[in-house]
């Protein structure tokens, strides 16, 4: 079983993991009662106005088959080496009888109109098991088990059932029964073809099984299967390439007690749930532990490029991050500033701590997204060149418009990036003065990402006291803030303290819910979110106390990394694989219902 989530010390909350991937099945009592309904509506299409048949249709042909397929598939599809969960079953059952409604529907149709031309009742009913099949076999070999051998037998339960039902109540001739073989062969042969075609993508680009990948995925979202996790961090693995990372840390510490590290590594929080380098600023703070204090991950400069494809190569972005913790130099000294932004309309503000500046990016109002690794460490190798500063870059990630906010290098947008950064730190210089240093910080936990789009590390809010103001940072875990948040969220912010902003840490395990970016304010409200943070920045502040500031940083060499181009490589093979998808089940559908018509009227 996965292990508990760990108890956040400054909240005492736990943070339970809910997955549900895309879609999530209806309640059980309710797919049962469509799995009755559904039955009594095909059982009057079929029999009407027999209403003795009617009775004994519903029970036997539908009632029966489906219920008996809702409750066994789950331990059938154990038995043969799969996964099935006991809703997804009973939904499954309710699916197929959902698709033979309009089937039955036509042919009753065709029958009342050209009763002489039109094949009877009984082959209608064996006919219904070709499309049960098709639906089945498709949907096991994908959610259950990728092997036609494994998922087959699950997947038969049903529409065999459903003939057996159906010929108790009317004894089949030869025909109709050689019929039915042959519905349940073209059923499977299309479901089969449809799966074959939908795989072909990611075969070609990735030399992988995309379908075999879904089950595990399910896993992982669900229940942190670490069975599953491994299985898709080896498929991501595959892929990757050594790069040269770096780590950096920021802590504040009271006489004897740390109390707060900003921990800022060149990675990227991704590529989704908690694989790899996803669900980062928990991983991090989890492995950083007690010794950091509260542990804050900002989003730095990395995009896609910089995600890690497994644990281990997170356990050596934590194994390197606790030495620098470790081995702190001596408290920085010298001159402490606010956070300061330099004029209107830059990219960038600063706070000084000796010779650390923090320098924090966000284009708000404007669309703000990943600033390219490239951009980032030009800015460090020209502003840091003289070493008189060493820079701890934060991407504020705070304004989110779809496919529109990264900095890229070379761009004007990067050329100004450069300025701003430049102007921001000689302002903080210019308004740095000697004294001491306070303090302070708190934190909010127990968010549910299904409603309110936060992750497991909640809002943090750190408060720094110095050079006579009150700077406030709140860090939101989440993949970005709704455009026009940013402003109003500050502004209420301005009201607790002096000089304040607002940050996501971008962590992709929030894409897991919806399978879709998910940003901070889509299922919370501006005026909630405005609250939260407002309280929690307001612990913060009265948490404040005097603390000395240390700063480390450590070359991390030869850590794993996706790589450019992995990231659109299999986005546009998802893509052509929906798209397949989609294409081929209307396509074997329509084969299926042709070729059974076929061999109904062969046979008639």
């Amino acid at each position: 079983m996965p292990d508990e989530p760990p108890i956040d010390p400054e909240s005492g909350s736990r943070v339970v993991h809910r997955g549900t991937l895309l879609f999530s099945a209806p309640r059980a009592w309710v797919a049962v009662g469509g799995i009755a309904l559904a039955s009594a509506v095909l059982a009057v299409v079929l029999w009407w106005p027999n209403l003795p048949t009617v009775a004994e249709g519903f029970a036997l042909a539908f009632l029966a088959p489906g219920l008996v397929a809702a409750f066994l598939t789950t331990p059938l599809s154990h038995a043969f080496g799969g996964r099935l969960e006991m809703r997804r079953a009973i939904f499954l059952a309710l699916a197929v009888l959902l698709l033979e409604l309009p089937i039955a529907l036509v042919w009753r149709g065709a029958l009342m109109v050209w009763p002489s031309a039109t094949p009877s009742v009984v082959f209608l009913a064996a006919f219904l098991a070709g499309p049960a099949l098709w639906l089945r076999e498709m949907s096991l070999f994908g959610l259950s088990r990728a092997s036609h051998s494994r998922s087959l037998p699950a997947a038969l339960l049903q529409p065999v059932l459903a003939l057996a039902g159906a010929f108790v109540l009317v004894r089949p001739s030869v025909r109709v029964l050689v019929a039915a073989v042959f519905f349940l062969a073209i059923g499977l042969l299309c479901s089969a073809a449809l799966l074959r075609a939908a795989d072909r993508p990611l075969r070609r680009e990735f030399q992988s099984s995309g379908i075999s990948l879904i089950r595990p995925l399910l896993d992982h979202v669900a229940i942190r299967d670490p069975g599953a996790t491994r299985a898709l961090e080896g498929f991501f693995e595959k892929f990757s390439f050594p790069a040269d990372l770096k780590v950096r840390l920021l802590s504040f510490v009271r006489p004897g007690k740390p109390r707060a590290t900003v921990a800022l590594p060149t990675v990227h929080p991704g590529p989704f749930a908690a694989l790899g380098a996803s669900d980062l600023p928990r991983k991090l703070s989890e492995q950083l532990g007690a010794a950091a204090g509260t542990v804050l991950v900002p989003h730095t400069p990395s995009d896609h490029d910089l995600d890690l494809p497994t644990q281990h190569e997170v356990d050596r972005i934590g194994e390197a991050s606790r030495h620098v913790l470790a081995s702190f130099g001596p408290p920085l000294a010298g001159r402490t500033s606010p956070l300061v932004t330099p004029y209107a309309g830059s990219l960038a503000r600063t706070q000084l701590f000796g010779d650390v500046a923090l320098v924090l990016v966000t284009q708000a109002p404007a669309p703000t997204d990943d600033i390219a690794y490239s951009v980032a460490d030009r800015i460090d190798r020209e502003l840091g060149r003289d070493g008189s500063v060493r820079l701890a870059l934060i991407d504020a990630h705070n304004s989110y418009v779809e496919g529109q906010g990264d900095i890229s290098y070379g761009t004007p947008t990067a050329e100004k990036l450069v300025t701003d950064a430049r102007a921001a730190i000689a302002a903080a210089r210019a308004a740095a003065v000697p004294g001491p240093l306070e303090v302070g910080v708190a934190t909010r936990g127990e968010y549910s990402i299904g409603e309110s789009g936060i992750g497991p590390e909640g809002i943090r809010a750190l408060v720094v006291r110095a050079a006579g103001r009150t700077s406030g940072y709140v860090l939101i875990d989440g993949n970005n803030l709704v455009v026009g948040f940013r402003d109003p969220i500050v502004r209420a912010m301005s009201a607790i303290v002096d000089d304040a902003e607002v940050m996501t840490t971008d962590n992709h395990v929030v894409h897991e819910v919806d399978g879709g970016i998910n940003p901070v304010g889509e299922r919370l409200s501006l005026d909630a979110l405005t609250r939260e943070v407002s309280a929690v920045l307001t612990r913060a502040k009265a948490d404040l106390a005097p603390a000395e500031a240390y700063f480390g940083a450590e070359n991390v060499p030869g850590v794993r990394v996706l790589g450019p181009g992995f990231t659109a490589r299999l986005l546009t093979s998802l893509g052509d694989t929906l798209s397949m998808f989609t294409n081929m089940a209307v396509a074997t559908f329509l084969l299926l219902l042709t070729s059974s018509l076929v061999v109904t009227f062969a046979l008639k």
